[in-house]
């Protein structure tokens, strides 16, 4: 029989914002800040999902700080129409967020999606309901930065206008929570007459929750389920699925409902997700008109029979993007803005030519292309052709996790020793360069570069003839890109690891590197 393998999206894809329409499943997730924005993902069997679309293609992050940018997606659908709500979080701290709710429409969930709606900056994680008299809300979380009062303040609503396109009438207050606190991300469905409010609660990291409320009113009183929390792993430490919450609801045609939620997979003796914030997929079972995991209790379940098809061979995951088309794959992302003409396919036919810009420190204008890290155990490869003229002009292979937090193989110049292979590396703040100069190599030529990752173990290696690699450099902590990695040291992060290639020019010349591919694949 055909079985559900958690996590069922791997790798930094939280937020999971689920709906069925007909025979397709689709869920978004955030992106924060990489671009293109929003990843939607599609199935059919809830065991294979792929990667089909990302609604924000234009969007515009450059200056938002480290894990801002857009969070907690909300896809919903209605008369035809897909409805995204999303949060656009500019700044973000232990007092303040600057944020800027606004909702899209597209008639094909591949688009092409209309132009975002501001909605309101009162708080993140905004999601829209349709209600069955046609009436529409928005709800969100509420933030006060007030120092005697409670900084996450609870849940609100207020209608929104899909004639005049804003939102209408008084926002009212729905709930603030249990005493997990921090409550956050609503969702409303409604079921046999009631009415269901979910909300995450106490946090993204290990007491994470998904809570669930009912009443007969949309305006409540609102009764907590008796099966509270509906799902978490805070009491199952030997569960491989921690961080459970965050989580959406979605019924089949077949009448069976489903719950995806977000998820992470620690490893090690400190338990880091470096892979970042998954999402999963949970049944559930309606008991006395309450959502309840299938299981009979809140722990998630790494797997799970889903239907009586034959169970099919899992193959290891691999992709390898060689440069030859209009566009580059789907899986690759840039940070904070599109590339533009930053970056070509047509200037060296079969290769990818990269203009260098800033540092990997800027939060403004990367020359950077990245796909996720999915598998605790993976390689990434690139060939490369560079000619620096000087060492403010680098290019290569990156590990990174974001702007203070990242492993850098480069080709630049020195100028005694012409041009070298060196490394850069940022943990927290912490800029070292552990080979100094690095390895002399050949003026002229191609470059192979190379990094596997070993759950905790990173290591960089390279060849001049795309056949004898040689190690370089020294292995790296791979726990540096993950989300516990910034928590441990009192600061919030909430994304994780990507691999990618690169090209800076410090100079302001936008030297050029080419790359002939790029290929990933799970060990």
């Amino acid at each position: 029989m055909a079985s559900v393998h958690n996590p069922i999206i791997p790798g930094f894809n939280p937020d999971p914002s689920m709906i069925c329409v007909g025979e397709d499943f689709y869920i978004a997730t955030s992106t924060f800040e990489w671009v293109p924005g929003v990843q939607i993902h599609h199935s059919r069997d809830l065991i294979h999902w792929e990667l089909i679309t990302h609604p924000l293609k234009n969007i515009d992050l450059r200056g938002d700080r480290d894990s801002a940018g857009v969070w907690a997606p909300c896809l919903s659908w209605c008369d035809g129409v897909f409805y995204l709500v999303y949060s656009d979080v500019k700044m973000f701290s232990h007092t303040f967020y600057d944020v800027k709710n606004y909702l899209i429409t597209a008639t094909d969930i591949c688009g092409p999606w209309s132009k975002p709606v501001f909605l309101h900056s009162t708080g993140f994680d905004a999601s829209l309901f349709h209600d069955d008299d046609g009436r529409k809300w928005l709800l969100s979380m509420r933030f006060d930065y007030r120092t005697w009062k409670v900084r996450f303040a609870g849940i609100v609503m207020q209608e929104y206008s899909v004639e005049e396109k804003r939102l209408i009438g008084e926002p009212e207050d729905v709930t603030m929570g249990t005493p997990a606190r921090i409550c956050e991300a609503p969702h409303v469905y409604k079921r046999n007459g009631w009415y269901y409010l979910m909300c995450a609660e106490a946090g993204t990291e290990e007491r994470h929750q998904e809570t669930v409320w009912r009443s007969r009113s949309l305006h409540g009183p609102w009764e907590l389920s008796p099966y509270h929390p509906l799902i978490t792993a805070l009491p199952y430490p030997q569960n491989p699925l921690q961080r459970s919450g965050h989580a959406s609801l979605a019924q089949g045609t077949d009448g069976r409902w489903f719950l995806a939620h977000l998820c992470g997979r620690p490893i090690g003796p400190d338990q880091l997700c470096i892979l970042g914030r998954e999402t999963a997929l949970q049944p559930i079972e309606w008991v006395d008109d309450w959502p309840r995991l299938s299981s009979g209790d809140d722990e998630p379940l790494v797997d799970w029979v889903v239907n009586n098809e034959p169970e099919t061979t899992r193959v290891l995951r691999q992709w390898c993007d060689d440069f030859d088309g209009e566009k580059w794959s789907v899986n690759f992302s840039s940070l904070r803005r599109p590339l533009g003409d930053r970056a070509s396919l047509s200037a060296r036919p079969g290769w990818l030519r990269l203009y260098g810009e800033e540092s990997l420190e800027s939060r403004f204008n990367q020359t950077l292309l990245a796909c996720r890290q999915q598998d605790h155990g993976m390689r990434a490869e690139t060939k490369m052709d560079f000619s620096p003229v000087s060492y403010q002009q680098t290019a290569g292979l990156v590990y990174y996790y974001d702007t203070y937090s990242h492993f850098y193989a480069c080709v630049t110049r020195d100028e005694k020793k012409g041009r070298v292979l060196t490394m850069m590396v940022e943990e927290l703040y912490k800029f070292t360069m552990p080979l100094g100069v690095g390895v002399v190599l050949p003026e002229n030529g191609s470059v192979w570069l190379r990094l596997d990752v070993d759950g905790l173990a990173a290591q960089f290696s390279y060849s001049i003839n795309g056949e004898d690699y040689k190690p370089f450099g020294p292995v790296l902590n791979a726990g540096v890109m993950s989300d516990e990695y910034y928590h441990n040291c009192g600061q919030q992060r909430f994304t994780g690891a990507f691999v990618g290639i690169c090209c800076q020019d410090l100079s302001g010349h936008l030297a050029p590197a080419d790359f002939d591919y790029f290929s990933y694949q799970e060990k």
